[in-house]
């Protein structure tokens, strides 16, 4: 098969795999088609319930006089092909953003999805990164071959209270000879990281190297020599199950497993879903509890910030209270 074709069939499923975690993330878009469903099945999309969703849209906002009239269960292979990645056409993908609304932001992914763009890949989960997968990752990762300088986390929180998605800004200084890539790995909770300044793209398929852990390599825009830098940019969006009572879902940390320096980091919160109280804290490893906090204010942009010189094999960052 040729390279495009394979490129473009590996975007369709790409596409069609976010597109299912989209339906299935807590949240407006699965009520959406879970109120036309009878029973429900968890961790499953009621194929005929999107079909209803995408039928209603029509009648409302037809695109022909066919569409008036179009019934959910003319619609379901449509909507099955796509979900399932057999095809998922620009007409249908378009079809999905209009009737579900999905927000820019996501229906810009779903788009480079779409095309191809091997700067963005797709991940899902439930779970945080456990200390036992340190050894797991050391064997993975290897000897490090770069540092970090300079680290710029940018953490959104939507009004739904979840953490909608992050933007990390990162320079980091090759400490070896010829740095073309550096690792990425993060916990379950991750939906999609996509690769901005500095980087070229995600180097082949993400690979979940544990229960818990998804581990995938970037590839940088240029290689580095020895000593020399490079800002690096990227999101990542997430997929909480939506428990205002899991402390997992109201806070935002930064594991260090080796070394990091100038550690900038912000937690926006939506203007109107504030939460109650924030605290400065550390924990006890990635996964471990709180073992010093600290009240922090929210600033005029609904912002809380702190900066670090420097962070040395810790966990650090912002947890909050809603009431």
């Amino acid at each position: 098969m040729p390279r495009t074709e394979q490129k473009r069939q590996d975007g369709r499923r790409a596409a069609s795999q976010y597109l299912q975690q989209l339906l299935l993330k807590p949240g407006a878009y699965r009520q959406s088609w879970e109120r036309y469903v009878s029973r429900e099945r968890r961790g499953t999309i009621n194929q005929l319930a999107v079909a209803e969703v995408i039928a209603r849209h029509l009648w409302s906002t037809p695109r022909g006089p066919a569409d008036v009239t179009v019934t959910p269960h003319q619609l379901k292979d449509t909507v099955s092909r796509a979900l399932t990645g057999r095809l998922l056409s620009r007409p249908a993908l378009s079809l999905f953003i209009e009737s579900f609304g999905f927000s820019e932001h996501e229906a810009g992914r779903l788009w480079r999805l779409w095309s191809g763009s091997a700067s963005i890949g797709v991940m899902s989960g439930s779970q945080g990164v456990p200390v036992h997968a340190q050894r797991e990752l050391a064997d993975v990762l290897g000897p490090p071959r770069h540092q970090t300088i300079s680290l710029h986390d940018h953490v959104y929180v939507g009004e739904d209270g979840r953490i909608d998605r992050v933007r990390m800004v990162q320079v980091i200084e090759a400490t070896a000879q010829g740095v073309d890539r550096i690792p990425f790995v993060c916990d379950t909770n991750v939906l999609t990281v996509e690769v901005g300044q500095g980087g070229k793209e995600l180097n082949g398929n993400v690979e979940q190297i544990g229960d818990d852990l998804f581990f995938a390599e970037i590839l940088l825009a240029r290689m580095l020599d020895l000593g020399e830098t490079i800002t690096l940019e990227y999101w990542v969006t997430y997929r909480f199950p939506g428990d205002p009572a899991d402390p997992s879902e109201r806070e935002f940390r930064r594991a260090v497993m080796r070394h990091a320096e100038n550690v900038d980091m912000r937690v926006e919160f939506h203007p109107l879903r504030l939460p109650a109280q924030v605290w400065w804290a550390h924990w006890d490893g990635a996964d471990g509890e709180v073992i010093q906090r600290e009240a922090v204010t929210l600033d005029r942009e609904c912002a809380a910030h702190r900066y670090l010189r420097s962070v040395d094999k810790t966990a650090a960052g912002f947890c909050w209270q809603w009431d």
